[in-house]
C-alpha cells in the first residue's frame, strides 16, 4: 500500500519529477519527461509496479525526520535506530545530456544496517525489463525504447525480478547510488560523480532561490518553498508549467474522479505570471508567456483548455486497467479527455495573461497582437454559447457565470492593450461587446433572492470560481453584489472553514462530485477578504491554510476536512500559485488581486 499523499516529498530536474516517501521509497517517476510513462508506479499500485527503496533493514523503534536543504530541492531524510543514524540524501541534479537520480546514504552515528530494493517496471508497471551487468559492474535495464542504468559500489544481486542489496553504513561513511535514464538505442550513459552532482544541484538551487524578491511579513519560508515547487514543475526546455507531476490521485478516497494532471492548463496562466513576476522571476514568466503564445497559435476556434508541455494538442484519455489505483481509487487515467472541451473562460485567460505580461515589462510582439485580435474576433461569435466551465464539467454545457465574466475580461484586456500600446484594433466594437457581456452577466448570473452571483444562469448553485470576480475588475470589491457573493459562499461552500469549489446542493441533484475542499478556492476566499476590508479574517484563513502543508511544505489539490488528509494530484501548482499570491496580497501595497484588475502596478 502506498504512503499517505502528505507523506511524499518532491525531487526533480525541471524536466521530470519523483515522489519520495517518508519510508525512503520512491514510488513515482516518469522518465524522461513529466508526461512520459512511469517506471516507478507503486504510488498507484504495489511495489511490484515499480519503486526504489533505500531504508534501514529493521523498522522497529525507527525514528524518521526529513527536510529540504534550505531553499533547494535536495531532500534529506534522517533515519534513527537504536544502533545509529543515517542521512538519506535524494536529488535529481540539473539535467545535462541525461537525467540522473542520485541517492547518498551518509552515516552520522553508530552503524545502521540498510536495505536497497530496486523494482523497475516500464510503461506504468507493465513491462519487466531485461537486466544485465556490464563489465564495469553497471547494471543496465532495458525494455522497448527505455533504458536505466544503476551504478553503486555496493554489491547488489537479482531477486524476484528486482535488484536488492543489504549493507551497513558506519559513522563517517557514504554509500552512493545513481540511476540514469537514456533511450535504449544509445550506449549506456557515462557515470555521474554523486558528490559533484550534489554540489552542482545545491549551487543551482541556491543561485535560483537567491534571486527571489520576498518582502518582510510574507511568510518567507512558505512562499520560497512554493516558488521552488513551481520552478520544479516547469519544463525547462519549453517553459510549460504542469499542473502536477502525477495522475489519478483521487479527489475522494476510493472514488472515480481521478485525472491526469501532467499537462499545462491555460486557467493557471495569469495567476502564474503574477506569482512569478512579483517574486522577481521574469525569465520564468517570459518563458511561460512564450509557451502560451506558441501553444494557442493557430485557428482560434481550435484553442484548447490545456496542452502538453511542448504545446501538444492530442492528450487522448485511456485507462490503465492493470493498476489498482491509489488506495483502490479507480480508474487510473492517462491523458485527459477534457482537452477537447469548449471553455469560454480560456479566451479571457489568454488575453489577461498577455496583458499582464505587457504591464510587467515582458516583451510583446506584433505576432502576439495578431493572435489576440484573432481570439477576440472568434470570441465575439461564440461568447453567447454554453460551455463546460472552469472545472471541466463532463455534464451538459451551461452558461457558466465565471465563463461569461472571463469573456468580458478578454475584451476589456484587448481594449486596454490597444489603447496603452497604440495598437490597431476595432476598439469601439470591443467596447460595445464588453458592455453587452457585462449587462448579460449582471442580469442572468446574479440571483437577487440569494444576494449572490451563481454558478450558471438560472441556477441557485454557488461555485468557488465566483470568488475571482472582484480580482478581474468586473465589479469593484465594495459593490454589494460582491459582498453578498462572499457571504453566500461562506454560508454554503465552507467545510471546516475551507472552500468547496462545488455547491453541496448541486451534488444532491445526483452530480455526486465527492471531493474535498479545493485549496486554491480557499486561498481565493482569503484574497476576497483582503479586497473587501476583512484583513483579520484573511490572515486567520491564510494561517489555517499554511497548516495544511505537509512537513516539507507541500500542498495537493484538495483537503478532506473529515479524514484530515490531502487529496488529489500532488504537489499541485495551482495551490502553490494561490499561496504565493495570497501572501503577496496580505503583505504588499501592490497586491496581485489589484494588479489583475488594473488597480495597481507591479513593484508599486
Amino acid at each position: 500500500m502506498p504512503s499517505l499523499i502528505e507523506d511524499y516529498a518532491l525531487i526533480g530536474d525541471c524536466e521530470t519529477a519523483a515522489l519520495v516517501g517518508r519510508d525512503g521509497s520512491i514510488d513515482w517517476l516518469c522518465w524522461p519527461r513529466f508526461d512520459s510513462d512511469a517506471c516507478f508506479a507503486a504510488l498507484l499500485g504495489t511495489p511490484e509496479h515499480g519503486r526504489w527503496l533505500v531504508a534501514p533493514f529493521e523498522t522497529e523503534q525507527l525514528r524518521i525526520m526529513r527536510r529540504y536543504r534550505r531553499d533547494t530541492l535536495i531532500l534529506e531524510t534522517r533515519f534513527e535506530t537504536p544502533d545509529g543514524a543515517v542521512l538519506l540524501i535524494d536529488l535529481m541534479p540539473p539535467r545535462s545530456r541525461h537525467s540522473n537520480l542520485v541517492r547518498l546514504v551518509v552515516g552520522e552515528r553508530g552503524h545502521v544496517v540498510m536495505r536497497m530494493e530496486l523494482v523497475i517496471r516500464f510503461e506504468y508497471g507493465a513491462l519487466v525489463p531485461w537486466v544485465h551487468r556490464l563489465e564495469d559492474g553497471t547494471l543496465r535495464a532495458i525494455a522497448g525504447a527505455d533504458q536505466i542504468v544503476l551504478r553503486t559500489p555496493c554489491p547488489v544481486r537479482g531477486e524476484h525480478m528486482s535488484t536488492v542489496a543489504e549493507f551497513t553504513v558506519a559513522v563517517g561513511e557514504t554509500v552512493p547510488f545513481t540511476l540514469t535514464y537514456a533511450p535504449s538505442h544509445l550506449p549506456p550513459p557515462d557515470p555521474v560523480d554523486p558528490s559533484l552532482a550534489l554540489a552542482e544541484a545545491e549551487q543551482f538551487w541556491n543561485e535560483w532561490s537567491g534571486r527571489a524578491r520576498i518582502e518582510p511579513g510574507e511568510q518567507r519560508d512558505a512562499v520560497m518553498r512554493s516558488l521552488i515547487t513551481l520552478k520544479a514543475l516547469t519544463h525547462a526546455p519549453t517553459g510549460g508549467i504542469v499542473a502536477a507531476p502525477t495522475t489519478s490521485l483521487p479527489e475522494t478516497l476510493g472514488g472515480i474522479r481521478n485525472w491526469d494532471y501532467r499537462f499545462c492548463w491555460l486557467r493557471d496562466a495569469t495567476l502564474s505570471l503574477l506569482a512569478l513576476m512579483n517574486a522577481g522571476y521574469y525569465d520564468e514568466a517570459s518563458a511561460w508567456r512564450d509557451w502560451l503564445l506558441r501553444a494557442v497559435a493557430g485557428v482560434p476556434a481550435q484553442a484548447q483548455i490545456m496542452y502538453g508541455i511542448g504545446g501538444e494538442r492530442r492528450l487522448s484519455e485511456w485507462e490503465v486497467d492493470w493498476l489498482p489505483g491509489y488506495e483502490g481509487a479507480r480508474p487510473v487515467r492517462i491523458g485527459n479527455g477534457a482537452h477537447g472541451q469548449i471553455q469560454v473562460d480560456v479566451y479571457g485567460e489568454v488575453m489577461d495573461a498577455l496583458y499582464q505580461a505587457y504591464r510587467g515589462g515582458l516583451a510583446s510582439s506584433e505576432d502576439g497582437w495578431s493572435v489576440q485580435r484573432a481570439f477576440l474576433a472568434h470570441l465575439a461569435e461564440i461568447w453567447r454559447e454554453p460551455d463546460r466551465g472552469i472545472w471541466e464539467s463532463r455534464g451538459n454545457p451551461r452558461h457558466f457565470t465565471f465563463s461569461k465574466v472571463m469573456a468580458w475580461v478578454a475584451f476589456d484586456r484587448g481594449i486596454r492593450t490597444a489603447e496603452e500600446c497604440g495598437l490597431e484594433g476595432p476598439i469601439a466594437e470591443w467596447k460595445a461587446i464588453a458592455e453587452e457581456i457585462h449587462a448579460d452577466v449582471c442580469a442572468h448570473g446574479y440571483n437577487a433572492e440569494l444576494g449572490s452571483f451563481v454558478q450558471s444562469y438560472g441556477s441557485k448553485w454557488l461555485d468557488g470560481s465566483l470568488l475571482l470576480i472582484p480580482t478581474t475588475g468586473f465589479l469593484p470589491p465594495d459593490d454589494s453584489r460582491i459582498a453578498g457573493t462572499v457571504r453566500a459562499i461562506e454560508g454554503r461552500l465552507l467545510a471546516d472553514g475551507f472552500v468547496m469549489r462545488h455547491d453541496p446542493a448541486e451534488v444532491e441533484t445526483g452530480l455526486a462530485h465527492g471531493e474535498g475542499a479545493f485549496l486554491a478556492c480557499s486561498f481565493w476566499l482569503a484574497d476576497a477578504y483582503v479586497l473587501t476590508g476583512r484583513a483579520e479574517d484573511a490572515k486567520r484563513l491564510f494561517t489555517r491554510l499554511l497548516g495544511l502543508r505537509n512537513d516539507v511544505g507541500l500542498l495537493s489539490e484538495e483537503y478532506d476536512p473529515v479524514a484530515r488528509r490531502l487529496l488529489g494530484n500532488f504537489p499541485q501548482a495551482f495551490s502553490h500559485i494561490a499561496l504565493i499570491n495570497t501572501a503577496h496580497n496580505l503583505a504588499r501595497s501592490s497586491k496581485p488581486a489589484e494588479q489583475r484588475a488594473g488597480e495597481a502596478e507591479l513593484g508599486e
